[in-house]
């Protein structure tokens, strides 16, 4: 009868220390920051938003990304902007530390003073070296 109780006892502690060792991740990833939203536009407001949301811009315009995250603690945003064949435009990051359930903005722009060229664009957004969001733009 013991022989049945020593498997029977190891794995119900075998089960509860998994459950116990899933438990805390579990708190901790709903806490981690995310990216809950990517805009873009020709113009910020004060508050750093978006005033012109669009994807079609023109030469000489101002190319600005916000980058909003929420959660908490820090975190390294980086944006990856490419021109049609994959070729790099700008890259960039800013560390960010978030605290409390307030969404975060962040602002990413590029600029050409003698202008962007016509095509196809993409940025990518990257939280902590990971994709988190993704936007084609044009400029016509």
């Amino acid at each position: 009868m013991r022989t049945r109780l020593i498997p029977q006892f190891t794995l119900l502690a075998a089960a509860l220390l998994a459950a116990a060792a899933c438990g805390p991740k579990k708190a901790r990833g709903a806490n981690a920051v995310q990216v809950t939203d990517v805009d873009m536009g020709r113009r910020l407001t004060a508050d750093i938003k978006i005033d012109d949301k669009t994807t079609d811009f023109k030469p000489a315009d101002m190319i600005y990304a916000v980058v909003e995250t929420k959660g908490t603690g820090p975190a390294t945003l980086a944006t990856r902007w490419t021109y049609q064949d994959n070729q790099v435009v700008n890259e960039s990051s800013k560390t960010i530390s978030l605290q409390g359930d307030e969404p975060v903005r962040t602002e990413f722009h590029i600029s050409k003073p003698d202008g962007w060229p016509t095509g196809k664009y993409h940025l990518v957004v990257m939280l902590n070296g990971t994709t988190a969001g993704e936007k084609d733009f044009e400029v016509k």
